[in-house]
């Protein structure tokens, strides 16, 4: 029997192509709890539309805060991560949002797919397309028209082209819209027709349909929550800021450089103290140039995970393979620059099984801060440009 698939984003379920219809199953993510009790519509006393404002831009920007560097859109997630985020969400559909989002126009339109609860616990497709990051998953909303409907899309990428499944959809009341798919079609850049995803839903019966609530919808129109007839949660918003911008750039692997240059721009750069690398930080991405030294390779950090503690010592290392670790260490200090630190690598090593052996990492390099915040951070060093995701506090 063929599993249920989630196409175009895990948004609602259909079948892979193929003749067998599975059997439509309960959700297997448990839902988000709300943490606050009793009635969630928001208040009416006199001003409190300006205090739930306020809250609610507070809620929306915690929930982008703590889905920055998430994977996969909830793929990969650490526990601690993953508690960020349900909070998040619950806090916002305690709010409540826009009362009865099926009859807003700020529902219409396309909205992509950010974060969705564990997407590698369901159906093949929906682990072949939604965990990749270098696809971008969006969901289309058009209810006041015509032919009202709901279309999921895998974007594969601007030059190849996409998966759009489309259904027919009805609004039953202010929060819950039910669909049922009747179309699906590859459009590939390279060929002047579509491919036809070859499902027979006239056959399927209710292995076609099914329902989508709206649990949170932003008065400014950005981010919409929502739960499937799956039981499972999705977090969807109209536009990227900069930093979600460059971490998908930096997913794709393509055009990196460009857009850290656009990022950069648009900031203003201040003096930036010792306490504010303080932590532990992933390499994400970093420039390449010909002819790289191993001690100039050690001081950018290797490739995975750096450690700045508040006296200045600096841990770059790797584990490249199974039981295998390359480490190097230092120490970082504040220059006279506002935005620069000097950098020196004292020792390395290489680890391999219980074995230790010295590697030659000594070098002074400089290292200039372009950018950092509390997640994100670009520096460069001897030329390289380097994105670091900050995962934790030194202790």
């Amino acid at each position: 029997m063929a599993a249920a698939a989630v196409a175009a984003g895990g948004l609602a379920h259909l079948p892979p192509p193929q003749s067998a219809a599975p059997r439509f199953g309960a959700s297997r993510a448990p839902p988000l709890r709300s943490r606050r009790p009793g009635n969630q519509r928001r208040p009416r006393r006199h001003g409190a539309g300006r205090l739930f404002a306020r809250s609610a831009a507070v809620e929306e920007a915690a929930l982008l805060e703590a889905l920055l560097g998430v994977q996969g859109r909830g793929r990969a997630v650490a526990p601690r991560q993953l508690q960020e985020v349900e909070s998040a969400v619950q806090a916002l559909e305690a709010l409540g949002g826009v009362p009865d989002p099926t009859s807003s126009s700020l529902i219409e339109g396309s909205w992509q797919l950010i974060f969705t609860t564990r997407p590698g616990t369901a159906s093949p497709i929906q682990r072949t397309f939604v965990g990749v990051d270098s696809f971008r998953i969006f969901q289309e909303v058009y209810l006041q028209t015509d032919d009202p409907r709901v279309i999921n899309v895998v974007r594969f990428s601007e030059s190849v082209g996409d998966l759009k499944v489309e259904a027919e959809a009805t609004v039953k009341d202010g929060k819950r819209i039910l669909f049922r798919f009747d179309r699906a079609a590859f459009t590939f850049k390279f060929l002047p027709f579509k491919v036809p995803y070859p499902v027979p839903f006239r056959l399927l019966g209710d292995e076609a349909k099914g329902w989508l609530d709206t649990t949170y919808l932003s008065h400014a129109g950005n981010i919409r929550i929502s739960r499937g007839n799956k039981g499972t949660t999705f977090v969807l918003q109209k536009s990227a800021d900069a930093r979600q911008i460059l971490l998908s750039t930096i997913s794709a692997g393509t055009g990196v450089e460009e857009v850290i240059g656009d990022f950069i721009s648009r900031q203003n750069v201040a003096g930036f103290d010792l306490d504010i690398l303080v932590g532990e930080w992933q390499l994400l991405w970093r420039s390449k140039t010909e002819g790289e030294s191993w001690s100039s390779v050690a001081s950018v950090g290797l490739k995975d995970f750096q450690i700045i503690k508040e006296d200045g010592q600096l841990k770059n290392s790797v584990s490249s393979f199974p039981g295998v670790n390359l480490s190097a260490r230092g120490n970082i200090c504040k220059t006279k620059n506002i935005n620069t630190f000097s950098v020196s690598m004292n020792e390395g090593a290489v680890q391999v099984g219980g074995v230790q052996f010295p590697l030659d990492t000594k070098g002074e390099f400089v290292m200039e801060i372009l950018y950092t915040d509390s997640k994100i951070r670009i520096s460069r060093i001897n030329q390289h440009l380097l994105v670091h995701l900050r995962l934790a506090n030194a202790t």
